[in-house]
């Protein structure tokens, strides 16, 4: 890819909140499940581009915490994806040299699903071409809560609570915070995303159902990311 050749930094993690599946859908006329799927087919496009310009991980929402209250069969229907994806592409993104990891609960899933998830971790764990972690049933506000619990349970006293120490009690331990975040279909929610994580985090909010989110689109935005100055709080060079 010439484009990555222009680039001076692109981000080491960088988040998909990946949106407007179903409207994708509907103005289309198909089902929802049918702009689900055509979202779910687009993830090996997005992680081929992604790992061609450096990027060393990259997160997907796939499934919230709030997700449980959609209807019943797209619930159902969403875990035939999900299990689909894992059969279809798990082994070719191995050989691609890509790690597979998950973020929040694998309550609620079938064991036979929860089982090819673990699988797929055990099976790719070792590679390091780009991670490629999977937030499914998944909510920030409760991995925060999930982390104070657990803090509770091991007799943390609070004086000796940090913020590095509070890292290490959330699902994103073993990872770097995310450096830019992109919602697609344009609408300028976070929805329970990385809230911890992504205080520092670069946004950007293209006008694109997530299915039709190509590499050219993905591009532009780091083109964009590049020209920007991250200043965690501080002032520019220049103040």
């Amino acid at each position: 890819m010439d484009n990555k050749k222009q680039l001076d930094k692109v981000p080491t993690h960088l988040g998909f909140i990946m949106d407007g599946n179903g409207r994708w859908a509907a103005e289309r006329g198909l089902p929802r499940l049918a702009g689900h799927r055509a979202g779910t087919e687009n993830l090996r496009r997005i992680i081929r581009a992604s790992a061609e310009y450096g990027i060393k991980y990259i997160s997907f929402y796939a499934f919230s915490t709030e997700n449980w209250n959609r209807p019943e069969d797209e619930v159902k229907g969403l875990m035939h994806i999900l299990s689909d994806y894992i059969d279809k592409e798990t082994r070719e993104l191995h050989k691609e040299g890509a790690r597979l990891l998950h973020i929040g609960h694998l309550d609620g899933l079938s064991p036979t699903l929860k089982k090819k998830v673990v699988d797929a971790i055990k099976l790719t764990k070792e590679n390091t071409l780009i991670t490629v972690v999977l937030a499914f049933n998944y909510g920030g506000r409760d991995e925060i809560l999930n982390a104070v619990k657990k803090l509770m349970q091991d007799g943390v006293k609070p004086e000796e609570v940090n913020e590095q120490l509070f890292n290490n009690y959330l699902f994103t331990k073993d990872l770097p915070d995310p450096d830019l975040i992109i919602r697609t279909s344009g609408e300028m929610r976070t929805s329970n995303f990385l809230v911890w994580q992504s205080v520092y985090a670069e946004w950007a909010f293209p006008k694109v159902y997530w299915p039709d989110f190509d590499d050219q689109m993905l591009w532009q935005i780091l083109a964009d990311y590049n020209q920007r100055e991250r200043r965690f709080g501080g002032l520019t060079h220049k103040a």
